[in-house]
């Protein structure tokens, strides 16, 4: 069941890009779960069977980047139990998804959302320990594969080298406040972090893979409470890595991103701490 609805949020300055909204079924749960997604063909459809068989009571919004694949059909999604069909007319990549997300997530009265990849490789029967982090007052909560309880499975030698040795150090050292696992959008946010005026995520600004990095620093620096959950996430045992993330001149944007989310250049104009 739901709670009441939340105060509409003033919407006054949100960059949401432009796009079709697919209101499937009511609203019926506090959190929702929301899946940016583009072209991820039966890895999202997996996905969604298995948070359908899970049975978690959580409502599934699907933020669609302009797939060509069919998985984007509303009357496939609606039978998959998803909630909401987002899909992106406008410029932008993964924080444009999100964007276009947190907006709809946030005008629907949710508390609070929890994103996850839609490529099939993170476990979704760890969504409630996101939930019960959310429910003990957590702002922001990553979900991590290093943390006691997590497990990575074939986690590809030069990514866990880059996450364990530069990005999560870079991320816990700009923010004050220690992760483990700081490329892994498997996360929940709480509403009061969202609405933060000194957060502010709905900025042109977040276009790429922006978001990812300013959130873990920028709530932690302003004092929301911050967690990590354990996770499991898997790669496949042959095959091509799933992972939007190619070639060096990616992995350099990518370097780019964080040292600039690190140095404060995504923070609200007008806002410290």
């Amino acid at each position: 069941m739901t709670s009441d609805l939340q105060a509409t949020p003033d919407t006054t300055g949100w960059a949401v890009p432009r796009g079709d909204v697919h209101v499937l079924a009511p609203r019926t749960s506090r959190y929702c779960v929301l899946i940016p997604v583009i072209n991820e063909g039966e890895r999202l459809l997996g996905q969604l069977r298995r948070l359908r068989d899970l049975g978690l009571g959580l409502d599934v919004v699907v933020a669609d980047g302009g797939s060509t694949d069919g998985s984007a059909d509303p009357d496939l999604l609606r039978g998959l139990g998803v909630r909401a069909l987002l899909v992106k007319r406008d410029r932008g990549k993964l924080s444009a998804q999100l964007r276009m997300g947190f907006a709809f997530a946030l005008t629907e009265g949710y508390e609070g959302v929890i994103t996850v990849d839609g490529n099939g490789k993170d476990d979704v029967s760890a969504l409630p320990r996101f939930v019960a982090a959310l429910d003990a007052g957590a702002g922001f909560v990553q979900g991590s594969r290093y943390v006691p309880g997590g497990r990575a499975v074939n986690t590809p030698r030069e990514r866990h080298l880059a996450i364990t040795y530069f990005h999560a150090p870079v991320t816990s050292l700009a923010a004050r406040t220690r992760y483990t696992d700081t490329t892994n959008g498997f996360r929940g946010h709480s509403r009061a972090l969202l609405l933060d005026p000194r957060v502010a995520p709905m900025r042109e600004v977040f276009d790429t893979y922006e978001l990812l990095a300013y959130l873990p620093i920028r709530a932690a620096r302003l004092g929301h409470r911050c967690t990590e959950v354990p996770v499991t996430r898997a790669y496949p045992d042959a095959g091509a890595v799933p992972t939007k993330i190619h070639g060096r001149r990616a992995q350099f944007a990518l370097v780019e991103i964080l040292l600039r989310a690190a140095l404060g250049r995504y923070d609200a104009p007008g806002t410290r701490g």
